[in-house]
């Protein structure tokens, strides 16, 4: 039996968008559907947990979520095209108040609790290495990359290299992706010495 979702199921789901060529794996955990727009091309994999709030959660095109990621929070989550978030990743638009001010978790009634929500942004071509943690209100900018074990709190530089507890800038990121894009998207191949045919 094939693990993901034949299209005719996922058109049933009640997604806000889907587009076309979608793998969704039946293993993965799908909460608010209609708070959910994911592009063309793009793939989730077994044991994630995608669980959109009101700000809802948008996928772009050629997207991957490797098992056991989570994106969860009531702020908007925006990935934009091109990215691959590795296996354990989470990515938070909500976090409870650590002060100890206020109670904390999802069983307490709001009134007892302050749970902070705002948006992150996930831009182009960014790649986040495995068990990275991404907190509410970062902005990880286009072609960044962040190392496996990260705990990301501020934002990303463009086309940087990002590691460590918390994430430290560690050196630039090359460009050449840029180049393959533009090979990509025209329908160009590439061939052993690097030119397109």
């Amino acid at each position: 039996m094939n693990s993901f979702y034949p299209e005719q199921e996922l058109r049933k789901i009640g997604f806000a968008f889907i587009g076309k060529d979608i793998k969704i794996s039946r293993k993965a955990s799908i909460y608010n559907p209609q708070q959910l727009h994911i592009g063309d091309n793009s793939r989730i994999d077994d044991f994630c947990i995608l669980s959109p709030g009101t700000g809802g959660i948008v996928i772009g095109k050629h997207v991957h979520i490797a098992c056991y990621t989570s994106l969860i929070g009531k702020g908007k989550i925006i990935i934009e095209d091109f990215v691959n978030l590795s296996s354990k990743v989470g990515v938070y638009s909500s976090s409870d108040d650590y002060s100890g001010a206020y109670m904390t978790n999802p069983t307490i009634p709001s009134e007892y609790t302050h749970v902070m929500h705002s948006d992150v942004t996930i831009g182009r071509h960014v790649i986040i290495g495995a068990g990275s943690v991404v907190l509410p209100g970062v902005v990880i900018g286009e072609g960044a990359a962040v190392g496996a074990l990260s705990l990301v709190v501020k934002d990303c530089r463009p086309f940087t290299i990002y590691g460590g507890v918390p994430a430290k800038e560690l050196r630039e990121r090359k460009r050449g992706i840029l180049h393959y894009e533009k090979l990509f998207t025209s329908g160009k191949k590439k061939t052993r010495d690097g030119e397109s045919e």
